[in-house]
């Protein structure tokens, strides 16, 4: 078993031209282990990966719903067709970036465009 706690991770949408304040109402809900450097975590991944799943809340449209997945390469995803068919959003970076509160991070979503986000919560989960 992982010694990497599962967290659950609010990402809210940053300053676009779009959103001059950024948007509460636009982001993710992460659940994954960090590590004491608050990085997520490989080892705690594969530990626990049937946990790490990810919430996209969008404006007025429907949540999706999906999991954290680590590629071959080290490179992380959020994949909402577990069967394939549709294009996972990358983590830019995720493995460098701490999610810590107040911290950007960026998800590049399916029609390659990069966003970036700012942490709100980080809370350990049961």
């Amino acid at each position: 078993m992982s010694s990497h706690p599962l967290s659950r991770i609010v990402l809210h949408l940053a300053r676009t031209k779009d959103f001059p304040e950024g948007s509460k109402h636009h982001g993710y809900e992460i659940v994954a282990p960090l590590d004491a450097e608050a990085h997520i975590s490989a080892e705690g991944w594969k530990a626990h990966r049937d946990r790490c799943r990810v919430r996209r809340f969008w404006g007025n449209d429907d949540d999706d719903i999906g999991h954290l997945v680590h590629r071959p390469g080290g490179s992380w995803a959020i994949r909402y067709d577990i069967a394939g068919d549709e294009d996972d959003e990358a983590g830019y970076r995720f493995g460098a970036h701490a999610f810590r509160l107040g911290e950007y991070v960026s998800i590049r979503d399916d029609e390659d465009e990069l966003h970036a986000f700012r942490v709100v919560s980080v809370t350990e989960v049961p």
